[in-house]
């Protein structure tokens, strides 16, 4: 099983901050380093305010050398897909081809309010979503000396040079999540090398994951062309006390954490747990870090428990 490290910088984060936790991680051993692209907190005030995604992780790509980076996940409604190519293709180049892009149809509308960002309904979310993922392979792919061209319902293209590449080829892989029966699973199998679904119980996970199988069946995929992960809150500790004490960090009671969580409790306790993530297809999980000041519990989880699945 695979570990990628995730935080929330809107929930009141600097540069430096996520910048300290992606070199610990690096030197841990995870294999990514992972944030939101969120510009308004959920809960608290957000001091000292938002950073931007793609920004903050071009800045990190330079300070880093080995872990990949990726975004968890970029909401479409963000960013016209043509100005997200070449930020994403950037900081791809910056790091040496080590960014993964995980895109979703958006969904925080107090956020768009906050910051005039247009917010229409759900189903035109995904159809833009979709339409970007096409523009976005689309001028990936462009052989250099061509041009791409795009006609669709929200967004047009019109003999772009298609540039700059990503350093990956043909791009850097693209990740898309979430519990929609439908319409996920379907852009999942079009365009998507690994499918996430974040912060459910084991049967809503088998659930999802079968549909997902299904439709890249349908797609004439292999099977095996798909990763298939999970994002959890972490919360661990050597002993009952430790973890209590970093539950109160976050503001969240033991119960509550260990109920929704499998990365909650001892080593023992986790590994236990997440054996039957992983008899149900999990391949890499990504721990939702929420005290980023807490370096060392980065540092603990993965030298007491990742060590338990390699």
């Amino acid at each position: 099983m695979d570990f990628r490290v995730f935080v929330e910088p809107q929930q009141g984060a600097t540069y430096g901050d996520q910048l300290a936790v992606a070199q610990t991680a690096e030197a841990a051993g995870y294999s990514a380093f992972f944030r939101s692209d969120h510009y308004l907190a959920m809960a608290g005030d957000g001091l000292p305010g938002p950073t931007d995604s793609w920004v903050t992780l071009g800045g990190i790509a330079r300070e880093t050398s080995t872990i990949r980076l990726g975004t968890m996940v970029t909401s479409a409604t963000f960013r016209h897909p043509g100005v997200l190519a070449i930020s994403v293709a950037q900081v791809d180049e910056m790091g040496g081809g080590r960014v993964d892009l995980g895109i979703g149809a958006g969904w925080f509308e107090a956020e768009h309010e906050a910051y005039a960002i247009p917010f229409p309904p759900l189903g035109e979310r995904f159809d833009r979503l979709g339409e970007q993922l096409e523009i976005l392979t689309g001028l990936w792919g462009t052989a250099i000396g061509e041009t791409f061209d795009f006609t669709g319902e929200h967004y047009s293209i019109k003999n772009s040079p298609a540039l700059p590449k990503p350093a990956q080829t043909p791009y850097p892989p693209i990740i898309i999540g979430g519990g929609g029966p439908k319409r996920t699973p379907a852009l999942t199998a079009k365009y998507a090398s690994e499918f996430n679904i974040p912060f459910v119980d084991l049967d809503t996970l088998k659930a999802q994951y079968g549909r997902v199988a299904a439709a890249v069946a349908d797609a004439g995929r292999a099977p095996d062309s798909l990763t298939y992960s999970a994002a959890f809150v972490v919360c661990a500790g050597r002993d009952d006390a430790e973890v209590a004490t970093r539950a109160a960090a976050i503001g969240r009671e033991v119960d509550e954490l260990r109920s929704n969580s499998p990365l909650v409790g001892t080593p023992g306790e986790i590994a236990d747990k997440l054996d039957a993530f992983a008899e149900a297809g999990v391949q890499r999980v990504y721990l939702q870090v929420l005290d980023m000041s807490d370096l060392a519990h980065v540092e603990f989880f993965a030298s007491e428990v990742v060590g338990q699945f390699t």
